[in-house]
């Protein structure tokens, strides 16, 4: 375990920003690593306003992998704390961040579900897409100094399995529940609907 941990902060150290670093850079990483998240509700909304019942339910499914991920995520929280950089001294700090569990990362798991789920599902390109947004997040939350880069494996590992282990469950109940999502949206924007503005 220490061999692992003394790795964890040997490659933290050369991706983290240091104060020599050029500003340009550590403020596109801060931009990166803040608002590129964003992209996931946008997406989803999108693919869920323009796409056909596969799509939606495509949409769908990336949206309960990605929660059930995230709810993964905090029991692992709960059962193992792992300090974040700044909470051991470790390296520079350029974002602030409350001194919670870093492992594993909660915006890499959920873009990782959802490129996982996009992907497996047949929608290669805007998977590979998220994926590459996924890269990017990781990167920039470790060169901004608030995450491990095996909190990174660790979020695509959860993103992962969660899928796989979801599998039977929406093969299952995963189609109906989609149906109810396209019902209540129907209900909820009739008239907007009605009105040619929205996609039926």
């Amino acid at each position: 375990m220490q061999t692992i941990e003394a790795l964890n902060q040997a490659i933290f150290l050369r991706i983290n920003a240091t104060p020599a670093t050029p500003s340009w850079l550590i403020e596109l990483g801060l931009l990166v690593a803040n608002y590129a998240i964003w992209i996931v509700p946008a997406t989803l909304a999108c693919l869920w306003l323009v796409a056909d019942d596969e799509g939606r339910e495509g949409a769908v499914r990336a949206c309960v992998v990605g929660f059930a991920a995230l709810g993964v995520n905090q029991l692992i929280g709960m059962a193992w704390y792992h300090p974040r950089p700044f909470a051991i001294g470790l390296g520079h700090t350029f974002l602030a961040h409350a001194p919670d569990s870093s492992f594993p990362s909660d915006h890499v798991t959920l873009l990782s579900a959802m490129s996982f789920t996009f992907l497996y599902c047949g929608m290669r390109r805007l998977g590979a897409a998220m994926l590459a947004v996924d890269i990017a997040v990781a990167w920039s939350r470790i060169f901004v100094g608030v995450h491990f880069p095996f909190d990174m494996v660790g979020a695509a590992i959860v993103a992962w399995a969660t899928y796989f282990l979801s599998t039977a469950i929406w093969r299952a109940w995963g189609s109906a529940f989609t149906r109810m999502c396209v019902a209540v949206y129907r209900k909820t924007f009739a008239w907007p609907i009605a009105q040619g503005w929205l996609r039926p």
